[in-house]
């Protein structure tokens, strides 16, 4: 089969000023078609670039790349964090779910999609390798197609097939995958989170796993289970073991039964030979991978997810600290929701009890500005390191003295006197 290929900055001449962008994500963030765009910041105005978390922590920090780029963001990830708290860039908050229909109604309309894949097998299909999430929607939506076409690009099963008919320019490369191992950043801390979640986790549950190091910690813990099935917007290398021993095996999920299903995944090597051409991994549009009424449908759905704070009747800010843009508001409410309606379903906050300067994140009142992405209402499991909180069902008072005896000791009497200046004195050992 007969392909031109185009170097890098010949494909991004396509791009004009004024143009929006979608950027493939996380791993499959195109650096060289990035590298190449930058380079032409001199020549180009007014460039939207729009995109989920992305890797390359080095790429956007260009003397002259603020006078020529915006970036748009749907979820806030460390190599653009400054400049989306700048006026050159912004934070479009919306649910992992519905980004798609950004892109289907028009609302965001895409000039051009750059995107990363595997090389075209030999009736010219490519994959989308590790991130289908929304790049699938945008190569559909965007007027023109741009693929960065790497050979360590893992062909994964599902919804990431495309044809080279959809891409107009492709670029050849050779070249590793971003790696990042959330599993060496598990410490004491973490690994004790890890353990109260799982003893909350039965046999034959459906799982979804936020990312960072407690998600990896969690499945760490899970070594004694039986049976358990996946259901997650994205993983990392924390699972990989748990299939090779046959503890996770998809049996009892009536979603995809015997499959693995994920938006995208975030990992080492390790990770990439994985999942590339695995049957029993299916990657699948966001929007339907994170449908509360598809993860609902699966029964004992457990879903973990972190936090940055946590007030104390129950509301989550996981996305910013104060009116800083942090995060992203992700997937963490498809999720929650999702399992709460499941039969048998658990919805887990957790997360450590301070932050890395001693301050705790249970705390009376959420920060000035800050983004709650969980209300009170959607909250039932609420884990530190000293333990679990369970909401559901208990009024503020409860929720408040509940989340005290797991906050940090040191924290402990702080918290009580805000309590009961909040609410007056109480009976507190009274029904808790």
């Amino acid at each position: 089969m007969g392909i031109n290929y185009q170097s890098a900055d010949e494909a991004v001449k396509a791009i004009r000023s004024g143009h929006r962008v979608f950027v493939h994500g996380s791993a499959a963030t195109p650096l060289d078609l990035l590298k190449a765009l930058i380079k032409r910041s001199h020549e180009l105005q007014n460039i939207e670039l729009i995109s989920i978390s992305t890797l390359g922590d080095e790429l956007f920090n260009k003397p002259d790349f603020k006078k020529s780029f915006f970036i748009n963001s749907f979820f806030v990830s460390k190599n653009v964090r400054e400049i989306v708290n700048s006026e050159h860039g912004d934070y479009i908050p919306v649910f992992l779910s519905e980004i798609n229909q950004l892109f289907e109604k028009g609302i965001l309309h895409l000039d051009i999609a750059m995107i990363h894949v595997s090389p075209p097998d030999k009736h010219g299909f490519c994959s989308l390798g590790t991130s289908v999430d929304i790049a699938r929607s945008a190569v559909k939506h965007a007027k023109y197609v741009i693929a960065q076409v790497n050979k360590q690009m893992p062909r994964t099963h599902g919804d990431g097939i495309i044809h080279i008919s959809e891409i107009n320019s492709l670029v050849e490369i050779d070249e590793p995958l971003p790696e990042v191992s959330y599993h060496s950043r598990i410490n004491e801390t973490t690994l004790t989170i890890g353990k109260f979640c799982a003893e909350l986790i039965e046999d034959r549950s459906a799982l979804q796993m936020g990312i960072g190091a407690i998600p990896d910690a969690v499945l760490s813990c899970l070594l004694n289970h039986k049976d358990l099935g996946m259901h997650t917007e994205m993983f990392s290398d924390g699972i990989i073991s748990l299939v090779e021993k046959g503890i996770i095996t998809n049996k009892y999920k009536k979603k995809h039964r015997g499959k693995i299903v994920t938006g995208f995944a975030i990992g080492t090597k390790k990770l990439y030979d994985f999942i590339d051409d695995n049957p029993q991994v299916v990657f699948l549009e966001i929007d339907y991978v994170n449908d509360t009424k598809v993860i609902c449908a699966n029964p004992k759905a457990v879903a973990v997810n972190s936090a940055i704070e946590i007030d104390i009747t129950g509301q989550v800010c996981a996305d910013s600290i104060g009116t800083y843009q942090y995060s992203g508001v992700g997937g963490q409410m498809d999720f929650m929701r999702g399992a709460a309606l499941s039969d048998g379903g658990k919805p887990i906050i957790a997360l450590t009890s301070t932050t890395k300067k001693g301050e705790s994140k249970i705390v009376p009142f959420l920060k000035n500005g800050a983004g709650v992405v969980s209300t009170r209402a959607h909250v039932h499991y609420v884990v530190t390191e000293y333990g679990v909180a369970y909401l559901f069902g208990k009024n503020l008072r409860q929720r408040a003295m509940a989340l005290m005896n797991i906050a940090h000791p040191m924290h402990r009497e702080w918290l009580e006197k805000e309590i009961i200046e909040r609410f007056g004195k109480y009976n507190f050992s009274y029904h808790l």
